[in-house]
């Protein structure tokens, strides 16, 4: 037999599951017991919605992943495993047999995230034992333009937004002369629902350090910076770890690896800003200045951070760069569609069975990822649409359910793809409610800088909560329209510019929504509180007083065994009565 190994998923959504109580429980019985099991701790494997998350390796059943494990479990479950029974059939996720979501992570394909939910991200040792920093030696070896030729070759595009090609913009500043030129990791991860970044710093740090050191070589840069969110404080943990253990292996520092290259690296702690994920209001902000968008050219290739030529990329772009130096570019657009080539991470969130961290080649179709790799909709509920890039991008109804995955597919919806959120919405969802929770967002987090930004957002905020609240006006429409086509086009950043998608995309495809506020003051899914009324069906109402007690309001009123009713001018709509009748006398319309 061989070594038994008992990972934890001690990711950020483990640990908020209670899988440290679970590793705790492990390491306190290991020591107790003297038994020859090493315990490691691990990222997030992606199925955040079964979490925590334990997998047994080594023995003679293979390796086997345990779902939903309580710490009271883990002992009688390790100790199955030893005497080669497998465990509790229920909690496995996946094994080398018939576990029940075998088929969803089938259907993944894992370049960036191949180490997370696998190695230990505070070992550099297991990072170097699969294969990390080879890619770095190798492209040591190679003239700094081979490198960035390379990367152009495998058609890399930017994940964080409008999918640039990498090589192109590594190409920009190897050509801008001078000494000093730095390289930049955005991890400034704002969109709600988004945690890709998150995932990825906190399982595999090493390797977006490794990805940022080849595009310094490639470029001429020698120093760096990873701009990650303060709200992300285990990352930027394993971050400080990873970048202290690769200083003394002299993977970063001075003559790295006996070469004449050298690099240093800093974390610089966002304070939370969704503006500061452009480009450059992030630069500003790691200058000591306030974050706020600036007007292009020059681009940071010519003129970036303290003046100097920079380059920018996101977590997923800089993660993708060792694996195409190690396979090759032929072998990365081998992957995906043609203008689109290699996979995608997407966080999986809101009404799908298997919310999480995905991973999936380009040219896949959005009905494949939300019933192949999600499971389908909660509760056997219909599908209504899938919110794309975030508060910049937009809504994809059922009808465009087999678009594909790849930038101009998801451009055409009217959506984007972002740096990756997909948000899955159900028939219970009114769209006009998810244009204004969005719209709202961005409209807090806009910097102020731009009058079309600032005001704009908040005149489309106001039209949205009058329809909401039953006062919208047919000229509504058209005004949201005018509005969001001035806000576009007069912003300087792309928070702006791409603020009023989620509405234009809400406007174009549940039209009828929105009428139905307007004209018919109703809301069909029945969330706009302002629009829904609550009665009481004389017939059904069999006077158990039930809903008298728990209305916060006393608006009800009715002697026992006696129908009941609600005084509409008093009644704060909050649903109390309803959910707490047995005999479906409350009507909700």
């Amino acid at each position: 037999m061989r070594a038994i190994t008992v990972k934890v998923g001690l990711a950020s959504c483990g640990i908020a599951a209670g899988a440290d109580a679970v590793y705790r429980r492990l390491e306190s019985y290991l020591i107790e017991s003297s038994k020859m099991v090493q315990l490691k701790r691990t990222g997030c494997i992606g199925m955040c919605f079964e979490e925590p998350i334990v997998e047994f390796d080594g023995g003679d059943l293979g390796r086997v992943t345990l779902g939903k494990v309580e710490p009271k479990q883990i002992i009688h479950l390790l100790e199955e495993y030893l005497s080669d029974r497998m465990p509790k059939t229920n909690l496995i996720l996946a094994d080398q047999h018939d576990a029940k979501h075998n088929p969803l992570m089938a259907s993944q394909m894992r370049i960036v995230l191949k180490n997370c939910g696998v190695i230990d991200p505070q070992s550099i040792e297991e990072y170097e034992e699969t294969g990390g920093y080879q890619a770095l030696k190798q492209a040591l070896s190679m003239r700094p333009y081979a490198v960035i030729d390379l990367v152009k070759a495998s058609g890399l595009r930017g994940r964080g937004g409008a999918g640039f090609p990498t090589g192109l913009k590594w190409d920009f500043a190897f050509e801008q002369p001078g000494p000093k030129k730095y390289v930049i990791c955005n991890a400034d991860e704002g969109d709600p629902g988004a945690f890709m970044d998150r995932s990825l710093l906190e399982g595999d740090p090493h390797r977006i350090i490794e990805g940022m050191l080849i595009g310094a070589y490639a470029m001429g840069a020698d120093e760096g910076y990873i701009y990650c969110r303060a709200e992300y404080p285990l990352a930027i943990k394993h971050l400080r770890i990873a970048i202290q253990a690769a200083i003394e292996k002299n993977y970063l520092g001075p003559n790295i690896m006996g070469t004449d290259f050298s690099f240093t690296l800093h974390i610089k702690e966002g304070a939370g800003a969704f503006v500061c994920g452009e480009e450059t209001a992030l630069m500003h902000s790691i200058e000591g200045l306030r974050g706020m968008p600036t007007l292009r050219p020059p681009y940071p290739a010519e003129s970036g951070l303290w003046g100097k030529p920079t380059n920018i990329n996101n977590v997923e772009t800089w993660a993708n760069v060792p694996w195409i130096i190690l396979n090759g570019p032929q072998a990365f657009r081998a992957i995906g569609t043609q203008q689109s080539p290699g996979t995608k991470v997407f966080a999986l969130a809101g009404k799908v069975v298997g919310s999480g961290l995905i991973e999936v080649p380009m040219g896949i179709s959005i009905r494949d990822i939300i019933y192949k790799v999600g499971g389908g909709i909660k509760d056997g509920k219909k599908f209504k649409a899938i919110q794309l890039g975030g508060p910049s991008g937009g809504c994809i109804p059922e009808e465009l359910l087999d678009t594909t995955v790849d930038y101009d597919s998801i451009n055409a919806t009217g959506a984007i793809m972002g740096s990756g959120g997909m948000v899955v919405m159900d028939e219970d969802t009114c769209m006009v409610d998810v244009a204004k929770y969005f719209l709202h967002f961005t409209q807090n987090e806009s910097c102020g800088k731009c009058t079309f930004c600032r005001i704009g957002t908040r005149r489309m905020l106001e039209i949205l909560d009058r329809i909401s609240q039953g006062k919208g006006e047919t000229e509504d429409i058209q005004r949201l329209q005018e509005l969001a086509q001035n806000i576009n086009q007069g912003s300087l950043c792309g928070l702006g510019q791409s603020a009023p998608n989620p509405v234009i995309t809400t406007l174009r495809y549940f039209r009828d929504e929105y009428e139905a506020h307007i004209v018919e003051k109703k809301c069909p899914t029945q969330v706009c509180v302002d629009l829904l009324t609550y009665t009481i069906d004389k017939d059904k109402c069999m006077g158990c007083h039930v809903c008298a007690l728990r209305c916060p309001v006393k608006c009800i009123s009715g002697k026992r065994k006696q129908p009941h009713v609600i005084d509409p001018a008093m009644c704060i709509k909050c649903d109390s009565c309803y959910k707490s009748c047995r005999f479906d006398a409350v009507v909700k319309a």
